[in-house]
């Protein structure tokens, strides 16, 4: 078993950064990944335009050059599969690893179809978009109730609740309501999050003021039926009709891999102990990157800032073989 310099987990932009860096410092690299590169940018819905402009989505120094201002998610799968391509980056696709566990100074990762790895270094850059947040409200787990959004036409003519009141559940409301659903958006909040994009939140405020999207702010949903969603209002409870329910209220860290990694978790935020100023765990020589960093506050980190932390976690890795 050939040992690696670097063996990444997770083939999003911050694995692919550690990947390429590494590389540009001499290091070896291996990526395994359970789905293929940026495989949770595949599956952003069809029609999502980025809040970013494309240089700051930009990785290993390659150009990511459009002619519109905003990326969409086709251009970024486009971009971060040349990008890969470019650096011939060694990525293990659908192959998940499930094990990590030191062997003297080195470690072995243990993947699902039961290969194994080894590696001098580990870098845990998995994301957390398998792991939606959930309501856990009655009826939440009838087949009528989505937790990811795709795109809108099988839901023409029909009576559709979205939960939430971010980017995503706004974004979700507004295209529904234009390919021909009836939409009610239901936020516990008094008003619509801060973050929601601003090139956006006057379309869906003015949807809002015209009726054509009904919104029940301050309100908590307390069951989902098959043909209705009681919801608790200020004024009381409703129980609107609805076919389907869309709940789009963010996503949280699965803590059960870098635990069995021997990894130390933070009981009030989720996230991982780790060095700041080198991204290393309380485990030497196993680091996290990307959004795995941040726990529940992964609305902390995003690809314009995670994409740094390649550079980062190499230099420390060489700043370790200088010293042994």
């Amino acid at each position: 078993m050939q040992t690696v310099d670097l063996v990444i987990i997770g083939a999003g932009p911050s694995g692919l950064s550690c990947a390429i860096e590494g590389q540009k410092a001499g290091l070896s690299a291996i990526v395994l990944e359970k789905g293929n590169i940026v495989d949770y940018i595949r599956r952003f819905p069809k029609n999502l335009v980025w809040f970013s402009t494309p240089e700051l989505l930009e990785i290993g120094g390659i150009p990511f050059v459009l002619s519109t201002l905003r990326p969409t998610r086709v251009d970024t799968l486009n971009y971060y599969q040349k990008v890969a391509r470019h650096y011939h980056l060694d990525i293990r696709a659908f192959d998940a690893a499930v094990s990590v566990r030191q062997s003297g100074e080195e470690f072995e990762v243990l993947t699902e179809r039961g290969v194994a790895y080894r590696g001098k270094n580990v870098v845990v850059a998995t994301g957390y978009f398998d792991n939606p947040n959930r309501l856990d409200v009655p009826g939440e787990s009838l087949p009528n109730v989505f937790h990811y959004y795709d795109e809108p036409f099988q839901f023409y003519d029909c009576d559709v609740a979205v939960v939430g009141g971010r980017s995503s559940a706004v974004e979700a409301a507004l295209d529904l309501y234009r390919h021909g659903a009836r939409v009610t958006l239901i936020h516990r909040g008094e008003t619509l999050s801060e973050g929601v994009k601003y090139w956006i939140l006057p379309d869906i405020q003015n949807r809002i003021k015209a009726g054509e999207i009904k919104a029940l702010f301050g309100s908590t949903v307390r069951e989902i039926k098959e043909r209705s969603v009681i919801v608790q209002t200020p004024s009381g409870i409703s129980e609107p009709k609805n076919d389907f329910t869309f709940v789009l209220i963010g996503f949280h860290p699965d803590t059960r891999l870098l635990r069995s990694f021997g990894v130390e978790i933070l009981p009030e935020t989720l996230a991982p102990t780790f060095n700041e100023n080198t991204f290393e765990t309380n485990v030497p020589g196993l680091y996290v990157a990307g959004s795995a960093v941040a726990g529940k506050n992964n609305n902390k980190v995003f690809v314009e800032n995670g994409r740094g932390h390649g550079a980062v976690i190499v230099s420390a890795i060489l700043a370790h073989k200088s010293r042994s």
